[in-house]
């Protein structure tokens, strides 16, 4: 029984491991499967390619909290940018905004300066020439008087320039003048020792490379020793009769920044803040205006703001004045 049930055994063990596939017959069973599947593939693909393309019509992605679609199958058409050529467009410069009620606060220095009383109205640069003399001597001596001008009053600009012209304020009279004697001449003028100098090496320019006359443009003017911008658009104008800019003294620079016109720590950055906005028809008159104005009201200590026709409409002012009213309240 024993021998005959072990034989039985035997016998189904043998069967199980026949029916089994080998090593060899699992590859060339799993090969064959590989091929099916890519068989099948390809048929698929021509049929893919055979077949009429039909237009797919996308369901509506819902948005999400926030409104934005959440599909990051779908891809964003790509927008291609033509240039035409290497054609850089043209950008137009563009003025700045003139200040709020600029044109009253111009008219009411107007009203303010109707009586022309100030200093410059008499002794200002274009106040210390000799009429009499030739074209060339009146621009020459229209330029000494703006050197001289420098951080220097009216007043005595206009002494010294009477001076000069009683000794002969011509080219040639001043380059045969010894420097102490210049010296004399031009004093008190603020540095006038410097002054000096500038007034012999600008006359001995004058003389050589300019033919005894003046330059006729700001760029070389400005190359004159001692002459800077103010100079020499003020003098553009004084000895040519042209308008190249807007001469920003300190009187010029103090009232527009007071007024709020620009926002500038120097004369030459007020000069271009100005020339922003301001029309050039008025550029001829601002100098002179501010300049009186500033003599008589606009102090650069303890100015008039509370009988000033635009303390209401001037930033400094008004504020000048509220302290003031606020003062007389507590007294």
């Amino acid at each position: 029984m024993r021998i005959c049930a072990f034989n039985q055994f035997r016998q189904a063990m043998k069967r199980i491991i026949r029916d089994q596939p080998t090593k060899s017959d699992r590859v060339t069973r799993s090969s064959r499967a590989v091929k099916a599947l890519e068989s099948e593939s390809d048929q698929k693909s021509e049929l893919g390619k055979s077949a009429p393309k039909s237009k797919t019509v996308e369901e509506p992605v819902p948005e999400t909290s926030k409104g934005v679609r959440k599909n990051k199958s779908v891809k964003r058409e790509h927008i291609k940018i033509e240039s035409e050529g290497d054609e850089v467009p043209l950008v137009k410069s563009v003025k700045k905004a003139p200040p709020k009620d600029w044109e009253q606060v111009l008219a009411n220095l107007r009203e303010m300066r109707k009586n022309s009383d100030a200093p410059v109205d008499s002794m200002g640069c274009d106040k210390c020439q000799d009429e009499t003399a030739s074209p060339e001597v009146i621009r020459y001596q229209a330029l000494l008087s703006l050197m001289l001008s420098s951080q220097t009053k009216d007043q005595i600009t206009h002494a010294a320039m009477l001076k000069l012209q009683q000794h002969g304020c011509t080219i040639d009279n001043i380059l045969e003048t010894s420097d102490e004697k210049l010296g004399e001449l031009i004093y008190p003028v603020s540095f006038w020792k410097n002054k000096v100098k500038y007034i012999k090496k600008t006359t001995e320019l004058l003389k050589n490379e300019y033919k005894g006359d003046i330059p006729k443009t700001v760029a070389n003017l400005c190359k004159l020793p001692g002459v800077g911008p103010k100079m020499a658009h003020l003098c553009m104008k004084t000895a040519w009769g042209e308008v190249t800019g807007i001469g920003v003294d300190t009187h010029v620079h103090r009232i527009t920044n007071r007024l709020g016109w620009v926002k500038s720590k120097t004369p030459e950055d007020t000069r271009k803040g100005l020339e922003d906005w301001l029309p050039k028809e008025y550029w001829s008159e601002v100098n002179h205006l501010l300049v009186g104005f500033g003599q008589q009201v606009c102090l650069p200590t303890k100015p008039q703001c509370v009988t000033c026709l635009n303390n209401s409409l001037c930033p400094f002012g008004a504020s000048l004045v509220k302290m003031e009213s606020k003062k007389g309240k507590k007294n």
